[in-house]
């Protein structure tokens, strides 16, 4: 019986030795920098950029304020709060999507409310937390290395 215990015990400890890391390219200290979990994962904001009420209908104002839009993405993404940013392609309402690299909604309205689109009532957002890769963190710096021309220039 003891012997039988000893057994178990010891199947349990190896097991849980494998548990902590089965992947043999593990890196502790990039999962930790990018903060991920056992599963490489973390909790970021989704938000849905959809059409606002207040739609310019001068093209040049349009523009400006679109470009304001992009030069406060590049900002947001710059101070890594914001990792992936792009719009959809066709004509419906859900016009693009953020994710935010913070783990509350809270943080992410506050973030939203810098916009000059959202601002101006041309877009709404719509946020919900969202988890995804902790590797996504590095998108933005990878680019940067394959970007010919800013969006926001």
């Amino acid at each position: 019986m003891i012997r039988n215990i000893a057994i178990v015990l010891l199947l349990m400890a190896g097991s849980a030795c494998y548990a902590q890391s089965n992947n043999p390219q593990y890196d502790a200290k990039l999962a930790k920098k990018l903060g991920a979990d056992d599963y490489g994962m973390k909790t970021y904001v989704m938000a849905f950029l959809k059409a606002g009420p207040n739609r310019l209908k001068d093209s040049a104002a349009r523009a400006e304020l679109q470009k304001a839009h992009l030069k406060n993405i590049m900002r947001l993404a710059n101070e890594g709060k914001l990792i992936v940013a792009g719009p959809f392609l066709d004509d419906q309402d859900i016009k693009g999507i953020f994710i935010f690299n913070v783990s509350t909604v809270e943080e992410a309205k506050k973030l939203t409310e810098t916009d000059p689109a959202i601002k101006a009532g041309s877009l709404v957002m719509e946020l919900h937390p969202w988890y995804g890769s902790a590797g996504l963190v590095e998108a933005f710096h990878l680019h940067k290395k394959i970007e010919k021309k800013s969006v926001a220039e």
